[in-house]
């Protein structure tokens, strides 16, 4: 089992007459290799969640395990968490510094205290994994686009060789094809390595089209825990807290009640044309 956490709660400001309650009691199992999608209204708690997950906050009561062990436990060693869990920013470009994108992404690996050799070719196949061409490498990374901007700050965080991936709103700013094309990335990725990844999102066709799970946050609490399919089969109650489904379900239920006999279960476009056109003979 990779992350574990066990009635983790978080008061902003506490003891304070300004404390918020971002977390309440939240307990999840997130196992090796899956995909899972983290939704929410702003203010759900869905950040505030992921970033307990690499010890960035510390929760106000519970304990979380990675691997096995409490990473509050006294001697628990939180640089090599976060070595292993990488969290990746909202807007990751506007953490780029460094006068070329290769030397940004040699950073991380370098600040582990490896030799200059490990630290190059994890910058190498970081690059390669996140499909940036290689004429690229040694540009500034200011002079690149905004989702080459983001797949470079990936391949940063990348380069750590996490066991986990984090990413928080990754395809935020960016226009249709940018972002198809990150998550296209990500998904090839997760193929590719088995890595365990997090993807927090607004949007109800990215998660419905990548993820294998939803975890939805309201008023810091786990809402709802399942498969794309089960999950949006709740759209009403969604609706509720200021979600959605994808609008192939909403599509797909108009249908139904027409008398078109369709599986109003299907949360991508592709499974959607599918049972369209079965239905139609």
């Amino acid at each position: 089992m990779s992350i574990i956490l066990d009635h983790i709660s978080y008061i902003y400001e506490g003891n304070t007459p300004l404390a918020v309650k971002a977390l309440d009691d939240v307990c999840l199992q997130i196992p090796d290799g899956q995909f899972v999608g983290i939704i929410g209204h702003t203010g759900s708690g869905k950040s505030t969640l992921v970033q307990h997950m690499n010890g960035l906050i510390k929760a106000s009561s519970g304990h979380i395990y990675f691997n096995g062990e409490d990473i509050y436990d006294k001697d628990y060693d939180l640089k090599k968490l976060r070595s292993k869990v990488g969290l990746v920013f909202q807007y990751p470009e506007h953490q780029l510094f460094e006068i070329d994108v290769f030397t940004d992404v040699c950073f991380g690996p370098k600040n582990l205290g490896l030799e200059k050799k490990e630290v190059e070719l994890r910058a190498f196949d970081a690059l390669r994994k996140v499909g940036l061409p290689m004429e690229l490498y040694y540009q500034s990374p200011f002079e690149l686009s905004g989702g080459q901007k983001r797949r470079a700050a990936i391949a940063g965080v990348l380069a750590m060789k996490p066991e986990v991936l984090i990413l928080d709103e990754p395809t935020a700013g960016l226009d249709p094809k940018g972002r198809d094309e990150i998550l296209h990335q990500v998904k090839a990725l997760q193929t590719e390595t088995g890595m365990t990844i997090l993807l927090v999102s607004h949007s109800m066709e990215d998660v419905a089209e990548y993820v294998d799970r939803i975890i939805v946050m309201n008023e810091g609490r786990v809402m709802y825990d399942d498969a794309p399919k089960e999950v949006f089969a709740h759209f009403k109650e969604l609706e509720t807290v200021g979600l959605a489904a994808p609008q192939v379900t909403y599509i797909l239920h108009a249908l139904k009640e027409r008398g078109l006999p369709v599986d109003v279960t299907a949360t991508t476009i592709e499974a959607a044309a599918d049972t369209v056109l079965r239905a139609l003979g």
